[in-house]
């Protein structure tokens, strides 16, 4: 059973950037060919794809619309891979999500880290 866990500050002020960890279990981030991806949801708004780094080679992919503000990295000694944003603004509050993804969805997910963008 593969598992995820978001980790990160609850509380980020603007300007500054956000880092959140996705730690999993039960499964190597560096085996097949799945993809390890971030979304997010805004309150009152849908799911967003932000980027995903996959598997067997570490390629990244991002949303267009944040690509110029965000990084996603991983560790393969401690089967992590985390998520970087840049100059955060209150338009960056939300709950934030790491997943599995294979064949264009998503399978496994962590249960999801509120972040909350405020001075």
């Amino acid at each position: 059973q593969v598992r995820l866990q978001e980790s990160g500050p609850g509380v980020v002020k603007p300007s500054q950037t956000l880092s959140l960890t996705c730690t999993v279990s039960g499964g190597s981030i560096t085996w097949n060919y799945y993809f390890w991806s971030w979304l997010r949801q805004p309150p009152g708004q849908g799911l967003e794809w932000m980027g995903a780094i996959a598997a067997f080679d570490g390629t990244t992919y991002y949303s267009p619309s944040l690509e110029s503000r965000i990084s996603i990295s991983r560790d393969t000694s401690k089967n992590q891979f985390t998520l970087q944003v840049n100059s955060v603004t209150p338009e960056d509050t939300a709950v934030y999500y790491c997943a599995r993804t294979q064949n264009w969805s998503e399978d496994y997910w962590g249960q999801g880290t509120q972040v909350t963008v405020s001075s």
